[in-house]
Formats: structure tokens, sequence, C-alpha cells
């Protein structure tokens, strides 16, 4: 009998792209009832609490599947192209249920389920990334977070260009899913691939209470903290200034202002992958957490003691959009670089799963303390989380696991 032929290899640059794509056009229903919400809103009738809550429900959906991944440590025993293909497709699937206007409840379960998918993509994307490279692994993991923040975006810029019609947002991005989803499927397992580990799902908890990964996961923490929200809720927040500064069409202006703001972040995670292994992890991370705090407390003093023009809003927004992302990928490096080897994928896949259900609370309070503390206020309440995780880096660099992160000097 002759026995099977090896699987094969792809050059790490050819599955960095591959997977970047798939990531881009696979993860881009996340964001598309966000996109649309304010047409979503006056179609549906539906008030501001309503509305979050079909972004929210994407959140605890992907939470739920991250939890249940790590649990049963998909990550690491089943073949990540498998996942991703297989949640890409789902997503897709869920998404598009929008269109059969399935009512408010039907709607919170179709996105629940694009969350769930979704959690199928991400982290084996990440973690099929890091069996490809040792050196310049911070840079490759910061391509598919930048793949990740593009695709979040793209609802936006279909939302633009599309007109007022929701419907086109939710077609296109449920397509988009779907081809991003086939595009996982020609890369296999790279070639620092472990084999499947053991059946533990108490493992994630015991690599994440670990002190090194510990500090990694607060410092992710207070990343997450603002990340979310901010991408969230800028549309309204910009569509609600262009109106007050009666510029026509504010709703076309405030979705590609959104464009660009969470876009751009694609770019920061190129940079902040470059600088994380050029400086070291710890450092870029600590730096990029500074500076999007910084811009988030700005922006707040901006808005409670002046009237800012919507361009100079929007500039500032630009550097905080930046900035806000480029830390994001180095988080889960630092993981695949610390954590058990046969277990990175279960680690990686529970700190996105502690993190994502920290950006639910977050979103949620949005329309509650609106009406209390403006944006003004909000934007200063999200720069406390940066700050935190920015002291919780530093707390990194002092322990024995710093030695082990590479790039730079940790």
């Amino acid at each position: 009998m002759t026995p099977p032929a090896p699987a094969a290899r792809l050059s790490p640059t050819a599955a960095l792209i591959l997977l970047a794509l798939s990531v881009v056009l696979g993860m881009s229903p996340w964001f598309s009832a966000a996109a649309a919400l304010p047409q979503l809103r006056e179609g549906w009738g539906l008030n501001a609490f309503q509305g979050s809550w079909l972004t929210l429900a994407v959140q605890l959906g992907f939470v739920l599947g991250a939890v249940l991944s790590a649990a049963l440590n998909l990550a690491d025993r089943a073949q990540p192209r498998a996942l991703i293909a297989a949640g890409a497709l789902l997503a897709a699937g869920a998404n598009a249920a929008l269109l059969l206007h399935p009512g408010l409840w039907g709607a919170l379960l179709a996105r629940a389920g694009v969350g769930a998918a979704l959690a199928l993509v991400y982290p084996p994307a990440l973690r099929a990334m890091s069996t490809y490279f040792v050196r310049g692994r911070g840079l490759a993991l910061g391509v598919m977070v930048g793949a990740l923040t593009l695709g979040s975006a793209s609802p936006h810029l279909v939302n633009g260009l599309g007109g007022a019609d929701w419907r086109v947002v939710v077609g296109v991005t449920s397509a988009l899913a779907a081809l991003g989803g086939l595009l996982a499927l020609p890369v296999p397992p790279g070639p620092l691939a472990t084999k499947a580990p053991p059946f533990r799902p108490a493992q994630a908890w015991r690599v994440l209470t670990a002190r090194g990964p510990a500090l990694a996961t607060l410092g992710y923490l207070g990343h997450m903290w603002e990340l979310y929200a901010m991408w969230t809720w800028f549309s309204l927040f910009f569509g609600g200034m262009l109106s007050g500064a009666d510029q026509p069409d504010a709703l076309r202006g405030a979705a590609l202002a959104t464009f660009g703001v969470v876009g751009v972040g694609a770019l920061g995670c190129v940079v902040g992958g470059l600088l994380g292994d050029r400086w070291g992890r710890t450092r870029l991370t600590e730096l990029s957490m500074w500076l999007s705090g910084g811009a988030a407390l700005l922006l707040a003093g901006l808005l409670l003691w002046g009237a800012p023009s919507p361009g100079v809003v929007l500039a500032l927004s630009l550097f905080w959009g930046f900035w806000i992302i480029a830390d994001s990928a180095q988080f889960s490096t630092i993981v695949s670089e610390i954590a058990p080897g046969p277990y990175v994928g279960t680690a990686m896949t529970a700190q996105l799963a502690l993190g994502f259900t920290l950006t639910a609370v977050t979103i949620a309070l949005v329309p509650l303390l609106l009406p209390r503390l403006g944006w003004g206020g909000l934007f200063a309440l999200w720069a406390l989380g940066p700050l935190l995780g920015a002291l919780a880096m530093r707390a990194l660099r002092g322990t024995p696991d710093a030695a082990r992160i590479a790039g730079g000097r940790g």
C-alpha cells in the first residue's frame, strides 16, 4: 500500500497573503449591522438601546464560541484551515439571515450566530500563522490583525459607497465572508506546527493564570476596554457632529469617516508588528496604549471644554484609530511565545474570549452613560483602560518571562 503523500507546503509569505485575505473577507460581517445601524433603526423602528444589541449580540456570540473552542482545544486539535472555512461560511449564512427580516429577536440570534462562527476564524488564523514564523512573528500577526481591522472597517465603506440601503451592506459582506472561507482551504499547517495535544478542557485557565500570560492578558484587557466601544460607536458620534454642523449627507460622511478611522488601524497593526519585532513587544504595547489613551483624553478635553470642528476631530480620531489597534497582535504574539507550545491556540483563544467579554460591557454602557456623560465623558472613561494596560505591560517587562519574548528586548 502506497503511503499518503505529505501535505504540500506553502512559503510563509504565500501563507500570510492567503490567510490575511481570508481574514479580511471572512471577518467583514462583524460590523455589518453596526455600519448600517442608522438605517436599521429607522427602518425597523429600533431605539438606541435595541440598536446597540445588534453589535452586542456579535460580541457575546464570539465569547460563547471562543469559550467553547478553548475548552475543546479546537485551535490546537483541529486543522486551522478547516475551522476558518467552516466559520466563515457559517458567518456568511447567519449574516445573510438578516435579509429575511426576522424581527428583533431573530436578528439578535442571527448576529450572535455571526459572532460564534467568527470565533472559528480569528483565533485559528492567528494560531496557523504562528506556525510559519519565528523571526518576524510580530509583523506576521500584525498583518493578520490588520486584515481583521480592514474586514471590520469594510461594511462602513460599503455603506458609504452603496447608499442608505442596509441590504447592500449585508448582502455584500455575506458574499465576502463566504469567499474568505474558501481562500483559507489551500493553507496547510506551517513547519512549526505540533501534533494534536491531549484533550484538556482546563488548560486555558492553567496557561493564562501563570504570571507572565496573566500580565499580558491584563494589558490586552486594557487595550480592549476602549477598542470595540470606539469602533462600534464612532459612526454615531461623528454623524451627530456632522448633523450639528449642517453638513449635507451626514450619514454617508460618517460612514466614510468611520471607515477611515477604523481602517487606518490596519496600517497601525503593520507598524506595530515591525516595532514590536525591533523594539520589543512590551515596549511597543506600552507606547501604543499611552498614545491611544492620550488621544482619547485629548478628544475628551476638546469636547468638554470647546466646540472643535469636525475636521479637527477627524484628524485626531485618525491618530487614535492608528494607535488603538497597533498593539493588538502583539498580545497574541506574546502568548504564542510564552505559553506551552502544544496549547498555544487554546491560550490565544482564551485570551480573546476574556477580551471580547469586556468589550460587551463597554459597548453596552454607552447608551446608559451617554445621556449623563456626553461623548467627552465617555472618551475620558475609555482612556482608563489603555492607561492601566500600559502599566501591566511595564510590569511584564520585569518578569522572567520577558526573556522568552522575542522582538528587541521583550
